[in-house]
């Protein structure tokens, strides 16, 4: 690895920059990346896109290929934790499968892994297909929530992934949301100007310790000449598993995209991930959480709540459901009849309620294909592929 030579605006130590913003922030677990250095005798560090709960991301130059990419560098892992391992071993099973499918080519491409040796621990560097934006990024652009063309374009090309990835890949994501959504790059000039921008005008940086700098990420310009934003491109396997059915055990999902048979702690598959979409889709026409109002005054996750709204949207869950796991005994009889009165009543609201943008049939065909996707039973879940063929997308 070669020295840093990049000069930077220094930003005062009492102020709070980017990850040091994180609500569990441990400056030790982040590698000290520095814009100018080189590492893997290969990839020189261009400048910061961004910074995640777990990672940071840079530009930064293959001299082997002479290309661009974006060097992802993680924090160490607990032992206890198999996640960020898990995008390594996702990316190297994905790899081996030889295929025709569409959503294959619908996946962030990775490139390279190495290890970085940090304070606290191995650094997981991946090596990736440079991107665009994330959607809630393009979302702020023209803050209103997605037209229908663009909905259906955005959702066709998720399940295309979907599909590849539950039925040739045996790989459930279990985290779609929108900031794992990027949008693929059509204007290769941009990374060029990136690099040219960072180089004439450097990114201001906070020297934390001798060796440690926390620096402002800088975004990509809008696309010129006549191109677009990009494509939809799903990306981030840190949370994903291998394997077509997986046993109860620590919670997967977001709180607000977690579904049924995962809160109650049963055995769970690929239709978590369509329970997950439906709600993403949600979000991304209506503007809001489909399961937002599921947490406490502190801001903790109700149980409670979550399952009381999940019945009134959809139903009592069936009698078998309810004996697939002791935990259901808290909220239902034994045919399935709300019990947990007392810590939650059941609100007073319905899916054609909640949509407000559509109307006739159209509203009929939008709320149909969320309701296949939410269903108590994972079996009766529509797959991706059923999903593609719904009435709603054509």
């Amino acid at each position: 690895m070669l020295p840093s030579t990049i000069s930077f605006t220094y930003i005062p130590i009492e102020t709070l920059v980017e990850e040091e913003t994180l609500p569990h922030y441990e400056f030790s677990h982040f590698y000290p990346v520095k814009i100018g250095d080189v590492y893997q005798d290969r990839y020189k560090v261009i400048g910061k896109l961004g910074y995640g709960a777990y990672s940071t991301s840079c530009l930064c130059r293959d001299s082997q290929v002479d290309k661009y990419k974006v060097l992802k560098v993680s924090t160490p892992l607990p032992n206890h934790s198999t996640a960020r391992v898990g995008e390594v071993r996702v990316y190297e099973h994905l790899s081996k499968i030889e295929s025709s499918h569409p959503g294959q080519g619908l996946l962030r491409e990775l490139y390279d892994t190495f290890e970085l040796a940090g304070p606290s621990g191995e650094n997981q560097c991946l090596v990736l297909q440079p991107m665009h934006m994330i959607l809630p990024e393009m979302m702020k652009l023209n803050p209103k929530p997605f037209d229908m063309p663009l909905l259906k374009m955005t959702v066709r090309r998720v399940l295309l992934a979907l599909d590849f990835l539950h039925s040739e890949a045996g790989v459930v994501h279990t985290d779609l949301k929108a900031d794992n959504l990027m949008l693929s790059i059509e204007d290769p000039s941009m990374l060029t100007d990136f690099a040219i921008a960072e180089l004439q005008s450097p990114s201001p940086g906070k020297q934390v310790s001798r060796s440690h700098i926390i620096y402002s990420s800088r975004n990509f310009r809008k696309p010129i000449c006549g191109k677009g934003y990009g494509l939809p491109i799903l990306c981030d396997f840190g949370q994903a598993r291998i394997g077509r059915t997986h046993e109860s055990g620590p919670f997967v999902q977001p709180d607000i995209y977690r579904a049924p048979e995962v809160m109650f702690e049963m055995p769970w598959g690929s239709p978590a991930d369509i329970w997950n979409l439906a709600g993403l889709i949600w979000d991304l026409f209506e503007g809001e959480h489909l399961f937002g109002d599921i947490f406490n005054v502190r801001g903790h996750h109700d149980a409670f709540k979550h399952i009381a709204l999940m019945v009134a949207l959809i139903g009592a869950p069936p009698s078998e459901f309810v004996r697939r796991s002791e935990t259901t005994e808290q909220f239902f009889d034994s045919s399935g009849a709300w019990i947990a009165h007392g810590e939650e009543p059941i609100p007073n609201i319905s899916l054609e309620a909640r949509e407000k943008r559509l109307t006739g049939e159209e509203k009929e065909l939008f709320v149909a294909s969320v309701r296949s996707m939410l269903k108590w039973m994972p079996e009766e879940r529509y797959t991706a592929k059923q999903l593609l063929e719904h009435p709603f997308l054509l």
